[in-house]
């Protein structure tokens, strides 16, 4: 579980430093302009966990942005 959680804040660390400047983390409430989604991530997991996702988006002035957010694991759909 250890080496689960460094990998996946090694990967974080990662994709923060390729990610746009300014990577806003979502908190309940956030107003939020997506005209378009341009890409969405998780880290993989076999595991039904909640994981730090982020979502590119376009806003409507066509401006790009990138959001962090908690989501479950893709796993727990996958389960059934």
């Amino acid at each position: 579980m250890y080496l689960r959680t460094l990998l996946g804040l090694g990967l974080l660390v990662t994709a923060s430093a390729q990610a746009a400047e300014s990577t806003a983390v979502y908190h309940y409430g956030m107003p939020l302009d997506i005209a378009k989604v341009v890409q969405m991530s998780e880290p993989d997991t076999r595991l039904c966990d909640v994981v730090q996702a982020s979502m590119v988006y376009l806003d409507s002035a066509g401006q790009q942005h990138t959001l962090q957010y908690l989501k479950l694991a893709q796993a727990c759909s996958d389960q059934g």
